[in-house]
């Protein structure tokens, strides 16, 4: 990045100051002498116009100001991309790990928002260390004002692609694989607030109706629970379709058979009309493991298909 390269620029013109009398194959011990030279600044020892002769040259008096300088650089070309700063972690940008870095960034702002909260409340703060400055963090809001959520970071993320799509023009997605961004499934995302909506924060439940006017799911769309009961009545029709084609029940493990479901028969989908896959072998050899356990009813049904226990 454009620290680092200052810095090699520096160590260069700094390489070629010193060595000029020294003779052909010698080598100075450049490092070390920077080295020096940081510690002196950072004491305050450093006489002005050294210091003046080393920035000339490009120099980095600090690499973790000049790493974060990077970093920062990084997230603003990634957010101008993306339309948001909240990169997954697996994120590279421009040869840089912009994902780890903003997990360790965030890291870093929670653990300064946890100190605040200590001292707000009078309570002592353990360490002060890894907790971001308040520069720092005015630096990133400035960028993305949520790229530092409460909640998780993959939530928040769905959250902008969601209204970035909306604010393009887009409608609201809501049927899982019609809008794909950046990997994210943005209607499956849209459908799991509505039918999920109580795990929500109320926070969160706000944000959502009020910036993209999503609502909880009514009653009449959420799907029905299968009861034990229920399951079994779609396993056994499953079989006896697949004893009515083949002719027996001597079923493959890994074998699936779908099943048309009419007019809400019990394990259907919400009670309406559909195809439902049922892994047959699966279930057979689950029901053989608990034969001793079965209701005569359940058994004697089985045994009317051919079941080989």
């Amino acid at each position: 990045m454009a620290a680092r390269d200052r810095e090699h620029r520096a160590a260069g013109a700094v390489h070629g100051r010193h060595t000029g009398g020294l003779g052909r194959g010698r080598r100075y011990p450049l490092g070390q002498w920077i080295a020096d030279q940081r510690r002196a600044y950072t004491a305050g020892t450093l006489e002005a116009g050294r210091v003046a002769e080393l920035e000339k040259l490009g120099m980095v008096w600090s690499e973790q100001d000049a790493a974060w300088a990077d970093g920062v650089a990084v997230a603003r070309e990634y957010a101008a991309a993306h339309g948001h700063f909240l990169p997954p972690t697996t994120a590279v940008w421009d040869g840089h790990p912009i994902g780890v870095w903003a997990k360790n960034a965030r890291a870093s702002a929670r653990r300064a928002r946890e100190n605040e909260e200590l001292r707000a409340a009078g309570r002592p703060v353990p360490t002060a260390a890894g907790a971001m400055t308040e520069a720092r963090r005015d630096e990133l809001d400035a960028i993305d004002p949520g790229w530092c959520p409460v909640w998780d970071t993959g939530w928040q993320r769905c959250l902008r692609l969601v209204q970035n799509h909306v604010q393009a023009g887009g409608t609201l997605p809501e049927v899982a694989g019609g809008v794909v961004v950046q990997g994210e499934d943005l209607g499956r995302w849209v459908s799991a607030q509505r039918f999920g909506w109580e795990q929500l924060l109320p926070v969160q439940q706000w944000i959502l109706e009020n910036t993209l006017n999503i609502t909880p799911a009514e009653k009449g769309e959420r799907p029905v629970k299968r009861t034990q009961d229920t399951m079994w009545a779609l396993n056994l029709t499953a079989a006896r379709q697949y004893h009515a084609r083949e002719g027996h029940l001597r079923v493959p493990r890994k074998h699936a058979e779908q099943v048309e479901v009419k007019d809400g028969l019990e394990g259907g989908r919400d009670g309406a009309d559909g195809a439902v896959v049922v892994k047959l072998g699966t279930w057979l050899d689950n029901v053989r493991k608990r034969a001793a356990k079965l209701p005569e009813q359940r058994r004697a049904d089985l045994d009317a298909l051919g079941m080989r226990w």
